[in-house]
């Protein structure tokens, strides 16, 4: 076939075929890539078996395993364990306010017995409870779209107004 019998934009060099430099893909997107796998294999954007934070205050145990690190829009869920080490009057489970901002609640089981907010927390009230007696409770959320860079708090026990726990709580959000 003639050369000006070929279709426009053809060539001769267009019969040879790629050189060796171009017959494969470019390894820096192999490399890209790869980088990027590894590092959510070592959980650099979330996930992962949450930690479990706990301290013993002066009336209770405190225990609160939850995500630290997530991603925006995510649902997580959060349980938080409480024992007195003498019997409570009121168990009583405060969130800071600044803890639950641009956070949906869509669940919490057991049900408290009141909720209300008092000194600048989430307050929910538990009712009695025996020393030793454990009270578990699951927590359900969503990430807002607003909340960018996280959120922190600090997640406390009371019996009525007595303080037996506390805990500071940190949620981490990336894009």
């Amino acid at each position: 076939m003639s050369e000006r019998n070929w279709p426009d934009g053809l060539s001769p060099p267009h019969l040879e075929g790629p050189t060796p430099v171009r017959r494969h893909a470019s390894p820096v997107s192999f490399v890209l890539l790869g980088s990027l796998l590894l590092a959510a294999l070592f959980g650099a954007f979330g996930g992962g078996a949450p930690p479990t934070l706990q301290t013993r205050g002066e009336g209770a145990d405190l225990a609160i395993t939850g995500p630290q690190l997530l991603r925006n829009g995510e649902f997580f869920e959060t349980h938080v364990a409480m024992t007195p080490r003498a019997d409570a009057a009121d168990l009583t489970l405060a969130l800071d306010a600044p803890l639950l901002r641009d956070l949906t609640q869509n669940s919490m089981i057991p049900a408290a017995s009141e909720e209300g907010f008092e000194d600048g927390a989430f307050r929910f009230r538990y009712g009695p409870v025996k020393a030793g007696e454990t009270i578990e409770v699951k927590m359900d959320f969503q990430i807002n779209p607003a909340l960018l860079g996280g959120t922190r708090g600090d997640v406390a026990v009371y019996d009525g107004t007595r303080e037996l726990a506390r805990l500071p709580y940190r949620i981490e959000v990336r894009p």
